[in-house]
């Protein structure tokens, strides 16, 4: 079963790490989801191999993560308070930081500013907006068939840039970082949508890379937002995936303490040890 880790948990909401390729919510032709693993849980059943509409109790999903991003996601324990975390991430001026953290091809220049585009969704175009900062980049040999170059299969390898980017959303929309990041030129690695498909290929070859490196690694909601005692702050460190791709790196992000529940089911032993306050 897809592993989950509970970071944080009160009487209002959860905050859980989901590992990239697990859907958050289900629906006709998904298989396993976020949202029908918690709610099996919290029934005390383990999650059924054909899931129908399910019964209580229910979870509240707060927002969204595409299937094959993995970090973190809000999670509430009623109608009432999904409706108001929602009109917070919905709202101008929220005061909630959403941080993420990509490798991509290329680096960006500058090595910090506002990406701000208009997206078609939906067929109308809607604002948008990305905040980056470059944390590390690094050359790697990389195949010069990969990347649109014209280069025979063997030929030798040539440096090629990648970066790890801190990211922070100014609006929500549908993929939005991973088209916002192609559209400057720093595709991220291993998107099979928006990214660069020559060289994907070439590093599933040379480097295993399997998954779309995108983790959302930061929640933040003030205290006076979130209507409990300390608010929320939560951090979720990079998966090991990462690593191996991009050495060494470990440093250049906040973690969260060490110690993390499962949901495996979920195992919240553990729970306290991670960031964030529990009530």
């Amino acid at each position: 079963m897809k592993r989950v880790a509970l970071l944080f948990e009160n009487h209002d909401c959860m905050v859980l790490h989901k590992p990239a390729g697990l859907a958050v919510q289900g629906g006709e032709g998904v298989g396993a989801s976020l949202d029908r693993l918690l709610e099996a849980e919290l029934s005390g059943r383990p999650p059924p191999e054909n899931p129908v509409s399910p019964g209580p109790p229910k979870v509240y999903l707060v927002h969204r993560l595409d299937k094959d991003t993995s970090g973190l996601i809000l999670v509430a324990k009623s109608r009432e308070t999904a409706a108001r975390f929602s009109a917070l991430f919905a709202g101008p001026g929220r005061g909630i930081i959403k941080r993420y953290l990509a490798l991509c091809a290329g680096s960006p220049h500058p090595p910090q500013g506002i990406i701000r585009l208009n997206l078609e969704i939906r067929g109308a175009l809607k604002k948008s907006e990305t905040s980056y900062r470059l944390l590390s980049r690094r050359e790697l040999p990389v195949p010069s068939t990969a990347g649109g170059g014209k280069g025979e299969p063997g030929e030798a390898a040539s440096g090629r840039i990648f970066s790890l980017l801190e990211l922070e959303l100014g609006t929500g929309r549908m993929h939005q970082i991973r088209r916002h990041l192609a559209r400057i030129g720093c595709p991220v690695l291993g998107d099979d949508k928006y990214g660069d498909f020559s060289l994907n290929r070439e590093l599933r070859k040379t480097t295993g890379l399997k998954r779309l490196l995108l983790h959302a690694s930061r929640l933040v909601i003030p205290e006076t937002l979130a209507g409990f005692p300390g608010g929320i702050d939560v951090s979720d460190p990079l998966p090991d995936y990462f690593r191996g791709f991009f050495p060494g790196e470990e440093t250049a992000v906040q973690e969260s303490p060490a110690g993390r529940g499962r949901i495996d089911g979920i195992n919240r032993s553990g729970q306290e040890a991670c960031r964030g306050r529990t009530h």
